[in-house]
């Protein structure tokens, strides 16, 4: 799997499939812009929002003349739809073993919890955001235990290696009643102190909004946030708040063949960032120009940059922020 990817995971009946579904065609929207492999069912490589692609792009194509602007290729974050939980996971009920295998592999665990309230949807054995919460919580806490134990029986006492589920990144999407949406940030403080959590640890979004919102064209998309008072989807939301609970960050590149998001950990230095575009271009690594991000595009592309002293030229320890724009120079 993708090392950066996100498990959606919850009880049945918490909206988990919908706000899953509604990803998948945000993935099938922007399927064009970027390349990957061919996806499984239950996996979603999903585009994270970044504005300032299109600014790169507009300043490319008028610095080198282009006829049309050059391809925008954004990072991106995996989401991968686990199967429902059931209490007695850690001992295999259900698919117990399926569900705790597939968590092992990514990156951070998104739990998904009931917030709303439909007479038609069952809710089965639990009473509030919370409770959900803590059932799943606590399962995976029961499966380290387990796993601790199992390691302890075998005499092995290097305990720091174990691929423990506590170990991992967690966020947490409230699914809420349409009515809410408006205060989804209020909301988020609130159940962040219940959690235990941060607060940019919570997204309340509400899940039947966002599949309506995945079969609408991009204005009518706004139009319907703006009348539910909001400016971004819950989506975007939860891409944007997984990036930073990664640790994340992204370096920019622009050419006239695409202008492109990288992602990188906080505090990777040059040479490891060019490591993420080949891996030639680490090994055989020289410098990196860079430039700050509004000084690019305010001053129209690499040409005035260099011209007007605003790009930098840096060596391998240097630390990439989000945002540089860089070019970076390699050996043969």
């Amino acid at each position: 799997m993708s090392s950066l990817s996100v498990g959606l995971v919850g009880l049945a009946n918490v909206g988990k499939s919908t706000l899953f579904n509604a990803l998948l065609k945000k993935q099938q929207a922007y399927v064009a812009n970027f390349p990957f492999a061919t996806i499984e069912p239950n996996i979603g490589i999903i585009p994270v929002p970044d504005e300032r692609l299109r600014s790169l792009a507009e300043v490319i194509k008028k610095s080198e003349k282009m006829d049309g602007l050059p391809p925008e290729v954004p990072a991106v974050v995996q989401f991968v739809d686990i199967a429902g939980l059931i209490e007695g996971a850690h001992k295999g009920e259900g698919l117990g073993n399926k569900f705790l295998s597939h968590i092992r592999q990514v990156t951070a665990i998104c739990h998904v919890v009931r917030a709303f309230s439909d007479p038609d949807v069952i809710k089965q054995g639990v009473t509030d955001p919370v409770s959900d919460f803590e059932v799943v919580k606590t399962e995976l806490e029961l499966a380290d235990i387990d796993t601790e134990e199992g390691h302890k029986k075998k005499k092995n006492q290097d305990m720091e290696s174990l691929p423990l589920f506590s170990k991992k990144p967690i966020l947490v999407v409230l699914n809420i009643d349409e009515k809410e949406v408006a205060n989804a940030s209020g909301l988020e403080k609130k159940y962040a102190e219940e959690f235990g959590l941060e607060e940019n640890q919570v997204i309340a979004v509400c899940a039947k909004v966002e599949a309506e919102l995945a079969e609408l064209g991009i204005d009518d998309q706004k139009a319907y946030l703006a009348d539910l008072g909001v400016q971004n989807s819950g989506l975007e939301r939860i891409i944007s708040k997984a990036f930073k609970t990664l640790g994340l960050i992204t370096f920019l590149t622009a050419g006239e063949k695409e202008v492109r998001a990288w992602t990188i950990k906080k505090d990777t230095n040059a040479q490891a960032a060019a490591g993420t575009i080949h891996t030639d271009f680490s090994d055989k690594f020289i410098k990196a120009d860079v430039v700050n991000f509004d000084d690019f595009v305010q001053n129209n592309g690499w040409k005035a940059c260099r011209e007007l002293g605003k790009v930098r030229s840096e060596g391998v320890d240097y630390i990439v922020e989000d945002g540089d724009v860089i070019e970076f120079k390699v050996g043969r």
